[in-house]
C-alpha cells in the first residue's frame, strides 16, 4: 500500500525492530500471569462473580492475543495481497504454509484512491473478509455488498463523512463471509488530502473483533447475572432481617409481661448475630403469659439460613405460642411440633427448650428437643439440668417426647439458650464456660445484668452462627 500523505501533518516514522521486540516479549509475560489467575479462578460455575472473574480473564486474554498478533504484525510488515503459490517438484501449485495465530486477529490494511478509483489490500483483509487473494479487491462502491442490510446505512454515513468533512473512520460492522457465517469488523481510517486540501484517497485499517465483542458480552451478561444475584441475595437478607426483627423485638431492660399482680420473674434475652452478617438464622426466644397465670420461656433453632429458615422460625413459634395458651404441656407441645416440622414441604430439622413456669408453686416443667438443656444457678454455682428424652424435630416421624420437673427458689437464675451461644463450643462443651459465671450472676442485680455479662464475655467473638440467650429470675 502507497505510503499516506496528508496536507497537514507528514507521515509517522516506523518504531524500530528492537522496540517492538522487546513490547512482544512483555506482552506475552503478561498473558502469562494472566492465564495463570485465569487458571486459579477455575471453578465448578455456581458461584456468579466467580463466573464473572473467568470472564473478564477471558476477554483480557483475548485482547492481549489480539496486542501480541498485531505487534507481530507490526514488526513483521503487512503480507502480499496475492502470494506467490509454492510449486511441488510435479509443478502443482500448492497453498502457502499458514501464517502463525489467527489469522482472522490480524489487521488487515486498503487504500482507495479516488482519483483512479483504484483500491488496494493487504493479503491480511482478504482473510478477514473471506475474499478470495486472486480477485480484485472491492472499490468503496461495491464495499457494502458484504455488509449486513441493518448495518450498511452505518458503514455508507461513515465513508461519506470521511470523505466529504474529512472526519476520521472509527466504527463496527458486521460481514457475512462465504458460507453464511457473521463475523464483527472494527474499521479504523482517514481522508488523504491533496496538496490543494481536497481528499484524494482514503486509507483504512480493519480487523474482525468477533471474538473479543463475545468475550465482551460474556462479561456484560456475567456482571448483570451477578448484579441480579446480589440484588436477589440483598432483597432475601433484608426479607430475613424483618421477618426475625419482628419474632424477636428488642427488648430495652427487663421483660416485664402485661398481667397484673405481683412481679415472680425477672427476664431479658438476647440475640448475638453471627460474624457473618448475611447469614440469618432460625434461632428465637420467647417469654409469654398464660391464660392461668404461668409463664412460658422457649427457645430453639431452625437449622439453615435465609428467608425460608425465618419464615419457618416464625411458624414454629406462632405454633409454640398458639399451643401453649391452649394449655398444652411442653412434651405433648414439643409432639406436635415435630409433626408439623415433619409434614413441611421441605424437609428441616429444629432443636428447642419449652418450660412451663409456674409461679404459685415455682414448678418449672420442661420438655427439649435436642436441645441444650436449661442452666440453674443458685448460690452462687450452677448445675445443668438433667434433660428429658427427646430428638431433634423433624427428624423422625411419631417422637414421643419426655417431660421432666425442677422446684425453684427465690433468687435462682435460669439460663436457656441456643448452640452455639460460645463461640468455638457446642453442646456439652458449653457448659463450662457458662457455669464459669456463676459467681459473676450471683452479684448482678437484675436478669438485664446477667444478660450484659453474657454478651461481655461471649458476644465480641467470632462466631460462625446466630445466638440466643434467655436469663429469667425468680424475684418471689
Amino acid at each position: 500500500m502507497p505510503p499516506h500523505l496528508s496536507a497537514d501533518r507528514p507521515a509517522a516514522q516506523p518504531p524500530g525492530r528492537g522496540s517492538v521486540d522487546a513490547l512482544i516479549t512483555q506482552t506475552r509475560r503478561l498473558k502469562g500471569d494472566v492465564d495463570a489467575v485465569r487458571r486459579d479462578a477455575q471453578s465448578d460455575g455456581s458461584d456468579p462473580r466467580e463466573r464473572w472473574q473467568r470472564a473478564l480473564c477471558d476477554l483480557a486474554l483475548h485482547q492481549l492475543n489480539d496486542l501480541d498478533e498485531h505487534l507481530a504484525q507490526l514488526r513483521d510488515g503487512p503480507s502480499p495481497a496475492s502470494p506467490e503459490p509454492a510449486a511441488t517438484p510435479t509443478g502443482q501449485a500448492v497453498p502457502p504454509a499458514p501464517r502463525r495465530g489467527s489469522l482472522l486477529s490480524r489487521v488487515g490494511s486498503a487504500e482507495w484512491n479516488l482519483l483512479t478509483d483504484e483500491a488496494s489490500w493487504s493479503g491480511e483483509l482478504f482473510e478477514i473478509l473471506g475474499r478470495d487473494p486472486s480477485a480484485p479487491p472491492l472499490t468503496l462502491d461495491e464495499l457494502p455488498s458484504l455488509v449486513l442490510d441493518e448495518d450498511r446505512r452505518h458503514l455508507t454515513a461513515m465513508v461519506t463523512d470521511c470523505l466529504i468533512d474529512a472526519k476520521p473512520i472509527d466504527g463496527e460492522f458486521r460481514i457475512v463471509r462465504p458460507g453464511g457465517e457473521v463475523r464483527t469488523v472494527h474499521m479504523m481510517g482517514e481522508p488523504v488530502l491533496d496538496t490543494d486540501g481536497s481528499t484524494a484517497s482514503m486509507w483504512a485499517v480493519l480487523r474482525d473483533v468477533s471474538e473479543l465483542r463475545r468475550s465482551q458480552r460474556t462479561v456484560s451478561e456475567t456482571r448483570d447475572s451477578l448484579q441480579r444475584h446480589r440484588h436477589h441475595a440483598q432483597s432475601e437478607h433484608r426479607l430475613a432481617v424483618e421477618l426475625q426483627e419482628a419474632v424477636l423485638p428488642p427488648w430495652r431492660g427487663s421483660l416485664r409481661l402485661p398481667r397484673q399482680g405481683p412481679r415472680t420473674l425477672d427476664l431479658s434475652a438476647h440475640h448475638l448475630p453471627s460474624s457473618t452478617s448475611t447469614l440469618i438464622g432460625g434461632n428465637w426466644y420467647d417469654a409469654l403469659e398464660l391464660a392461668d397465670g404461668a409463664t412460658l420461656l422457649s427457645v430453639g433453632d431452625l437449622t439453615g439460613h435465609g428467608v425460608a429458615v425465618a419464615s419457618g422460625m416464625a411458624t414454629l413459634l406462632g405454633a409454640v405460642r398458639g399451643m401453649a395458651m391452649a394449655g398444652t404441656q411442653p412434651g405433648q407441645l414439643m409432639s406436635w411440633l415435630n409433626q408439623l416440622l415433619d409434614a413441611t414441604v421441605q424437609p428441616a430439622l429444629g432443636s428447642a427448650v419449652c418450660c412451663h413456669y409456674r409461679p404459685e408453686t415455682r414448678t418449672l416443667t420442661w420438655a427439649q428437643a435436642g436441645h441444650p438443656a436449661p442452666l440453674l444457678f443458685r448460690d452462687g454455682t450452677g448445675r445443668r439440668l438433667s434433660a428429658p428424652d427427646g430428638v431433634l424435630l423433624g427428624a423422625t416421624s411419631g417422637a414421643v417426647y419426655a417431660q421432666a420437673e425442677e422446684t425453684l427458689e427465690v433468687g435462682d437464675l435460669l439460663l436457656l439458650h441456643t448452640d452455639g451461644l460460645v463461640p468455638g463450643h457446642s453442646g456439652a462443651d458449653s457448659v463450662n464456660p457458662l457455669l464459669g459465671l456463676a459467681s459473676r450472676f450471683g452479684a448482678a442485680h437484675s436478669a438485664q445484668d446477667c444478660v450484659r455479662l453474657v454478651v461481655e464475655e461471649f458476644g465480641e467473638s467470632e462466631r460462625e452462627d446466630s445466638a440466643c440467650v434467655l436469663v429469667a429470675r425468680v424475684t418471689s
